[in-house]
């Protein structure tokens, strides 16, 4: 029974993510002018990123519990260290970098972070597969 509520929100942070990337964040963008866009995905990311990061704190802690330490524990491991590394890392420098007008180190770090999250969504399907 623990397994499977592994599994579950295992695929809820998959779904989580793919809705804020294919849904969330183009509606914003194509809706909102910048500033407001600006706003309101500086308030969401935080949001964003601490929900995935519980729940893959929780699949973490859950595998330590059942003693399984095998691919899925270090996939999950991966995606829960990118989670915190993104929020409290990378997005900040990101907003420090639009802020100031840093176009490149903005466009670099912005991109790292896009790599990132794809790179979650792969082992998440992976952990699923």
């Amino acid at each position: 029974m623990i397994e499977q509520i592994t599994i579950y929100l295992t695929a809820m942070i998959l779904g989580i993510m793919l809705f804020f990337s294919f849904v969330i964040a183009p509606v914003v963008f194509t809706t909102l002018d910048e500033d407001n866009a600006r706003k309101f995905i500086r308030r969401i990311f935080p949001f964003y990123y601490n929900v995935n990061l519980g729940l893959s704190l929780i699949v973490l802690i859950t595998f330590v519990f059942l003693s399984k330490f095998g691919i899925d524990f270090y996939l999950i491991l991966a995606i829960t260290l990118l989670f915190a590394a993104s929020n409290y890392l990378l997005m900040p420098l990101i907003n420090k970098y639009r802020d100031n007008k840093q176009n490149k180190k903005f466009k670099y770090s912005h991109f790292i972070s896009v790599m990132i999250n794809f790179v979650q969504m792969l082992f998440l399907v992976v952990m699923l597969i």
